[in-house]
Formats: structure tokens, C-alpha cells, sequence
């Protein structure tokens, strides 16, 4: 129960590593809001978490829902504490000079200006609570990528969107940190999750072997492995991290 009384707000949440993030978080005590673009799906997991959920949909992409669904935290369950900008897409692989513009703003859109349009509302609202444990006030988690830190060739616009999230993670850790505000990312390798195919291009057995061989582990990443690493890095145990993006990569990285 290391998140008992906390109330977190999981974007991308009616699927993949964000389904598994929202499980890991009401194991522990949490009350989460599931927010996704797919209202059916938010709904799905909802009813498989219980009564310590609200699914909601969301387009990240929009000021407006996203303010929505911040207030929809504070009013269902009185306040925020953990933030998980989860929500993400990518263009299919191919040379970068063919992805064309609308894959291209659809990247930016999700993957980069969702976090922004997250963090204008939600550090007002983090800056103005009373300070818990250690003096922390709250915790934005991003998921980013080993993309961002390692990129597969075939992926440059998907890649530099995760690179932005590496960077947004530690820039604004280091200006909210004073304010007790702890900002944190993960950065998973390719994982069993509805955006493999899309990574991959083909969903085949040899190119499925092809992505493994780059993955000393041997296997690919699950929602389980993002949950139990999120779940860790916006506890209370980990209240002096800050700043840090933490790959769940099977040694992909190293």
C-alpha cells in the first residue's frame, strides 16, 4: 500500500503500459482517474480496478480536455497528487523524409504538446498543496523511451518527440524541484502493448526476433514492468528522485 491516499491521473490509460501502470496503482492503494482518447477502454480497465477508479476520455492533445480531466480528479477524489503523462503514438517505420506531415503533427500533438498542455495545468494546482512526506507536493511521471536515448533507425520523427520528453522530464525537475514538485520518466523498450505493430511495421515471428536480438534480457517489456517501476518512482520511497529517466529495457541501452 505504498500509494494509500494518493490520487493519480494516468493518460493512455484504457490500455498497454498505461492499463498496467492503473493496476499497479490501485494494488497499492491509489485512486486513479483512466483517462483515454478510447472512452471504451478507460471504461474496460475501470471495471477491472474497481470502485478506486473513474475512466474518462481525453484527447491530450486539447488544453480543454485535459483541464477537464484534471478537475475531474479533484472532484471525484479531492485533489492530485501523481501526474502520468502515458499517452503516446508513432509513425510507422520508414526513411524520415517520407512521414508525412499529418503522421508528423499527430507526434508532436500526443507526444510532446499533451505534456505541455498537462503541466500548465497541473503544476498551479500541485504548487498550491500542502507539502507531504519530505516536503514533496506532488510527481509528474513521463513516460518517454529508449528511442529517445538509443534510436532504432526507421523511427527519427517518433525518436526526437521522446528525446523532447527526456529533456522536458529534466528541465522542469530542476525548476520545480524548489517547489517540492518531483518530475521523473521512464524510458521502456518496445513492449507487448497495441504499439508494437506500429514499431515493428509488421507483426511477423522474424521481425519480432529482429527487435529481440537488440534486447539482452531476452523478451520483450510488459505493463507490469512499467507498473512496478512507476509505482516505485512516485512513492514516498523515492522522494529523493528527481530528474531521472529510468530505462525498463532489458539492458537494450547499455
Amino acid at each position: 500500500m505504498r500509494l494509500q491516499g494518493k490520487v493519480a491521473v494516468v493518460t493512455g490509460g484504457g490500455s498497454g503500459f498505461g492499463a498496467g501502470i492503473c493496476a499497479k496503482f490501485v494494488a497499492e492503494g491509489a485512486k486513479v482517474v483512466v483517462a483515454d482518447l478510447n472512452l471504451d477502454g478507460a471504461r474496460a480497465v475501470a471495471a477491472a480496478l474497481g470502485a478506486s477508479t473513474l475512466p474518462l476520455r481525453a484527447d491530450v492533445s486539447q488544453a480543454a480536455d485535459v483541464r477537464a480531466m484534471l478537475d475531474a480528479a479533484e472532484r471525484q477524489f479531492g485533489g492530485l497528487d501523481i501526474l502520468v503523462n502515458n499517452a503516446g503514438v508513432t509513425h510507422l517505420p520508414g526513411p524520415l523524409e517520407a512521414v508525412d506531415e499529418d503522421d508528423f503533427d499527430r507526434i508532436v500533438a500526443v507526444n510532446m504538446k499533451a505534456i505541455y498542455h498537462a503541466m500548465r495545468e497541473a503544476v498551479p494546482r500541485l504548487k498550491a498543496r500542502t507539502p507531504g512526506a519530505h516536503g514533496i507536493r506532488g510527481v509528474v511521471l513521463n513516460i518517454a523511451s529508449t528511442a529517445g536515448v538509443s534510436p532504432r533507425p526507421r523511427l527519427a520523427w517518433y525518436n526526437a518527440s521522446k528525446g523532447w520528453v527526456i529533456t522536458a522530464t529534466r528541465a522542469s525537475a530542476v525548476e520545480l524541484a524548489p517547489f517540492g514538485i518531483r518530475v521523473v520518466a521512464l524510458n521502456p523498450v518496445a513492449g507487448e502493448t497495441p504499439l508494437l505493430r506500429s514499431f515493428m511495421g509488421e507483426d511477423t515471428p522474424e521481425m519480432r526476433a529482429r527487435f529481440l536480438a537488440t534486447i539482452p534480457i531476452g523478451r520483450f517489456s510488459t505493463p507490469e514492468d512499467l507498473g512496478n517501476a512507476a509505482c516505485f518512482l512516485v512513492s514516498d520511497e523515492a522522494s529523493m528522485i528527481t530528474g531521472v529517466c529510468m530505462e525498463v529495457d532489458g539492458g537494450r541501452c547499455i
